[in-house]
């Protein structure tokens, strides 16, 4: 196992301190505020630990306020619901005695039914595509704002999102993985699904007007966060991310995301509600944009 994917695995094995509560920490990679696919995975084990039948199904949440990266988070689980079928949790995190993060998710008892799905999007593999590059210092995008240093092998379908040069696109799609096996714990699997489906996300907004993550003069942040899990998948395995944004305005922006597994299998959906913000005082010139009042 490689000393990122250990590092990566130790950050989901939270601690249990009391009936019902946990404590996590975060990677010290320098960030203002801690990475928000981080607590999601963490709710989403804390979660878990707590429920005996089932995987998980679906998760909702919203992010309330940043994190402290230097701060243990407390995890507080209410268990809601534990039915022959379904299971539902609720975890509050919480730092300096305020809430950062609230999610609900269920839990469902493997079962038959209908099988259906729409087709995978044809695209290269995973071992045709080159690993990305580091992304010039000058863009001001650390290593840790992408998936390699998290102990995640990614290779972009679509261009590097530091090499965008205000050419639209209306889709982000790329291949990750966990670097190294994670074992067979389905919950661990799902959770780091979870941590991955955040990274790229809200970036499939500024695609849609040719903006690099790195522009001065926008900033991005996600606000909530929704997942289905439709069948049981390995994240040490390739998965192919593929998302877009519909629709943006008044400073928020939607995106979409369904994931799918080698074989093309739909193993996950996502959604996702992202802040984009015009920085005040930075020059700008970006297609697509609209004034307060206009």
């Amino acid at each position: 196992m490689s000393a990122q994917v250990a590092e990566l695995l130790h950050l989901l094995d939270i601690e249990p301190i009391e009936v019902n509560i946990f404590r996590g920490v975060s990677i010290d990679e320098g960030r203002l505020r801690v990475f928000g696919g981080q607590v999601a995975a963490q709710a989403l084990v804390a979660a878990g630990r707590t429920v005996s039948n089932g995987r998980v199904h679906s998760l909702h949440s919203y992010f309330l306020r940043p994190g402290d990266p230097h701060s243990p988070i407390l995890y507080e689980v209410d268990r809601i619901r534990d039915g022959r079928s379904f299971s539902t949790r609720r975890v509050v995190a919480i730092q300096h005695g305020e809430a950062i993060f609230n999610l609900q998710c269920s839990f469902h008892a493997d079962e038959d039914g209908l099988e259906h799905q729409d087709a995978a999007p044809d695209v290269p593999r995973p071992e045709q595509i080159a690993p990305p590059g580091r992304p010039a210092s000058d863009l001001g995008v650390t290593p840790s704002s992408y998936p390699e240093p998290h102990g995640l092998e990614v290779r972009f379908v679509t261009e590097l999102p530091w090499d965008r040069n205000g050419v639209l696109h209306d889709r982000e799609q790329l291949w990750l993985r966990a670097g190294s096996s994670l074992g067979d714990d389905p919950l661990v699997h799902a959770a780091v699904v979870t941590f991955a489906s955040d990274l790229t996300l809200v970036d499939s907004i500024l695609q849609r007007h040719g903006v690099s993550p790195a522009h001065p003069a926008v900033a991005g942040a996600s606000l909530d966060h929704c997942m289905w899990f439709h069948r049981p998948c390995r994240a040490d395995d390739w998965l192919l991310y593929d998302h877009r944004s519909p629709v943006a305005h008044g400073g928020r922006g939607l995106a979409q995301g369904a994931i799918y597994d080698g074989r093309g299998a739909h193993v996950a959906s996502v959604v996702q509600e992202g802040l984009v913000r015009l920085r005040p005082g930075v020059p700008f010139d970006l297609p697509g944009v609209v004034r307060p009042g206009a």
